[in-house]
């Protein structure tokens, strides 16, 4: 490009001079130009097919325009990418930037270079959102957290107003958005939330990025966050990954932020006018708004969350297992030295040698599973009663399985028989030991004194022993061998026990 523009008249010189064979330098120097300049002159008049002299009645203004004509739009020279497609495309797993510019090149052999298209594509999604900016791979990442809003739910019994909480799930690559109503952000409402969202996209994806939530993540770190034993173990029965997203790096959850956001806005904001009196209404409505909302278009990009997520996501999301995941609750515990742990009342038993042993203990809504460094120890039936003990022969000291056989209600029998003081006393014994099995050797022991004293000696120790309040085993042996048996009593009240004591079962317990 020339440094400096000549006039009309200095271009006809230099077009004369460059004729009669002069050369660049020389004109330069006649027309005090810089050989660059006219150099540049002489090629433009090569290119424009023009000589000297000028054509006839050329007038100086069309000797211009044909010397610098003006340039052409460089949509016409080369052909721009589609770069919406290039966002869409990118998000498939192994596409990348470069491979997108050969194609593109491959179709317009004429097109930008490589830079170009890096730096150009770069300006256009820096006019996108920052979620949109972000390119995240299809069927790698569902983002997952809480709305900030909650939605009152009317009881049309009492009038009692509940708030309920809003889980919304987020899938990286189409923003295809699930949300539901729970009562809390608790862990069965934050793992059953997972599972029906599974459910709703019909696949899992790679990962789960939740926010440090509590019931999600036990602690927060940034580097290795540590994750709720139940959480751990949901996304290993779907087989995903979770990376709770960095404390304090926003960025790491704006995706989810965003949808939110859009939830807040276009579903619970439409809402806030209505009334609800159940969670399953406030669902019904919640799904409802959703299916418009993933319907909505893209304002910047084509299509919308539903098309992205039909033609992009689903195909990459992994297959759902055979059956859903099942809430499994864990705790640590330890075992007592009767060889039992204590778990929501109930008394469960572990092999005896485990004593004084921490465990951890798997709970479900019908199973109890007792682990040991990862080794199960232990399984029972779930029970409801409280109080009670669930003790397996197996998991008794050998001195312990001896009277296995001898239960409380067998024992309980066998003193009836002998007479109503006897079973009395033995109900007693039993009722008077923190587990039932812990009586039942000193059960058996007062039963067997019938051997050495008679049925009748035993049933009369037996009803003053009730009569004393004794207890034990030891109180009723004495008694027979001093022969207090056989004296009569200053205080000749009751012989029984009254059936209705706080403290006592009550012999239909065994029944």
């Amino acid at each position: 490009m020339a440094n400096k523009r000549l006039t009309v008249r200095k271009i006809n010189e230099v077009l004369r001079l460059h004729a009669s064979g002069q050369g660049i330098r020389a004109i330069a120097r006649s027309l005090q130009a810089s050989p660059s300049t006219i150099g540049d002159y002489v090629r433009r008049a090569e290119v424009a097919g023009i000589g000297w002299p000028l054509p006839e009645g050329m007038s100086e203004a069309e000797l211009e325009s044909q010397l610098f004509p003006p340039p052409k739009p460089s949509s016409e020279m080369r052909p721009l990418p589609d770069f919406a497609q290039f966002q869409q495309e990118l998000r498939r797993k192994g596409v990348t930037l470069a491979l997108l510019w050969q194609e593109y090149k491959a179709a317009h052999p004429d097109g930008l270079q490589y830079s170009q298209v890096c730096e150009r594509f770069r300006a256009w999604q820096n006019k996108l959102g920052v979620v949109m900016r972000q390119t995240h791979r299809v069927g790698e990442k569902l983002f997952v957290d809480y709305a900030g809003q909650r939605v009152s739910i009317v009881s049309p019994s009492t009038g009692e107003v509940r708030e309920a909480e809003v889980f919304v799930a987020v899938l990286g690559a189409s923003n295809y958005t699930f949300a539901e109503a729970t009562w809390s952000q608790s862990l069965p409402d934050w793992i059953g939330s997972h599972v029906r969202a599974f459910a709703f996209f019909g696949g899992v994806p790679e990962i789960v990025v939740p926010d440090n939530l509590r019931a999600g993540v036990s602690a927060a770190h940034r580097y290795e966050p540590d994750i709720n034993p139940t959480y751990q173990e949901l996304a290993s029965h779907y087989g995903v990954a979770v990376i709770p997203a960095r404390v304090r790096k926003p960025r790491d959850k704006a995706k989810v932020e965003a949808g939110v956001q859009l939830v807040e806005r276009w579903i619970l904001a439409a809402l806030r006018k209505q009334i609800f009196f159940s969670l399953t209404e406030l669902n019904l409505a919640i799904r409802e708004l959703l299916t418009r909302l993933n319907a909505r278009p893209f304002k910047k990009l084509p299509g919308s969350r539903r098309s992205s997520f039909e033609t992009l996501e689903k195909p990459a999301l992994r297959a759902l297992p055979a059956q859903p995941y099942t809430f499994a609750e864990w705790r640590k515990v330890r075992v007592h030295l009767d060889y039992h742990v204590e778990l929501a009342g109930h008394y469960y038993s572990v092999p005896y040698a485990l004593a004084k042993t921490q465990l951890d203990a798997r709970l479900t809504a019908t199973t109890v599973e007792l682990f040991h460094k990862g080794q199960r120890v232990a399984a029972h039936v779930r029970s409801e009663l409280k109080g009670r003990h669930t003790t397996l022969a197996e998991h008794m000291p050998p001195a312990h399985r001896e009277y296995g056989q001898w239960t409380p209600q067998r024992l309980i029998a066998w003193g009836e028989k002998l007479g109503p003081g006897t079973g009395a006393f033995v109900t007693a014994l039993i009722e008077s030991r923190p587990h039932p099995q812990q009586g039942v050797r000193s059960a058996l022991g007062v039963l067997r004194l019938a051997k050495a004293y008679g049925d009748d000696r035993l049933e009369a120790a037996c009803q003053r022993a009730l009569t004393l309040g004794a207890r034990s085993y030891r109180s009723l042996a004495s008694m027979l061998q001093h022969g207090l048996d056989r004296k009569p009593l200053n205080d000749d009240s009751a012989l029984t026990l009254p059936s209705d004591h706080d403290n006592l079962r009550g012999a239909d317990y065994y029944h």
